[in-house]
């Protein structure tokens, strides 16, 4: 077959290719037209989610800026007179940032800033001794996993284990403990847990399970903080 005629071949077979996709479209173009539609308004749809994103993320990032800003304000020096942005007690401070905590979490709690003030919510509150407003924020913190972010869920366990303590519920305090030892983070070790747990069973009169404890973080953290302090507790110089 000589290249004129394999040309003319390809062309012709293009060509009846053309035709068939054309007339194809042409008996469903009412089928073709609603699936174009729909596609147009999924990217629309699809573009306008992540702009709104965008912009609700980078008002929650300002908005938890500015709590973290009063949450760190100075306080004010005994005897120098007042001055804007700082407080006259640690008290007020907390109360201060705890409300744009709050309001911060109530409007953005479905981003990941917004967990991060249902945790800064929960220690203010704790400041406060608004232990069950505390437990209330925390817990929604502690929920943060769902976000993939083990490193604050971690944190907000951590700070809730210690509130159990302090409101009497040690067994679920050491529960949290146990649960934070085994699934580490981050922000809280696996012999940060122990230590805590360690100090809860010695402020509970169990000095032999504290002591296991601090053995234990001891052997496993020999030349770091943990280690030390581990050692210290077991010497005596608490």
């Amino acid at each position: 077959m000589d290249t004129q005629t394999r040309h003319a071949l390809k062309k012709d077979k293009f060509a009846q290719a053309t035709a068939s996709s054309v007339s194809w479209v042409s008996v469903h173009r009412s089928g073709v037209m609603r699936w174009a539609i729909s596609a147009a308004v999924v990217l629309v749809a699809v573009v306008g989610g992540l702009v709104f994103w965008s912009l609700r993320s980078t008002a929650a990032d300002s908005a938890l800026g500015a709590a973290l800003d009063t949450y760190d304000a100075a306080l004010a020096v005994p005897g120098a007179p007042a001055e804007n942005g700082v407080y006259a007690t640690a008290a007020d401070r907390s109360k201060a940032a705890n409300k744009q905590f709050v309001a911060v979490a109530q409007q953005f709690g479905w981003l990941p800033d917004g967990a991060k003030a249902h945790y800064f919510a929960g220690i203010t509150y704790q400041d406060l001794g608004q232990t069950a407003s505390a437990e209330t924020e925390l817990k929604a913190a502690a929920g943060a996993w769902s976000w993939g972010d083990r490193n604050l869920s971690n944190l907000a366990k951590l700070a809730l284990a210690g509130l159990y303590h302090q409101t009497a519920r040690d067994p679920q305090a050491i529960d949290i403990y146990n649960a934070l030892a085994a699934k580490p983070s981050e922000t809280v070790s696996a012999s940060v847990a122990q230590l805590d747990l360690a100090d809860l069973y010695a402020a509970a009169g169990k000095q032999d399970q504290a002591r296991a404890i601090w053995a234990k973080v001891k052997d496993a953290d020999k030349d770091g903080a943990a280690g030390s302090i581990a050692a210290q507790k077991l010497a005596g110089k608490q």
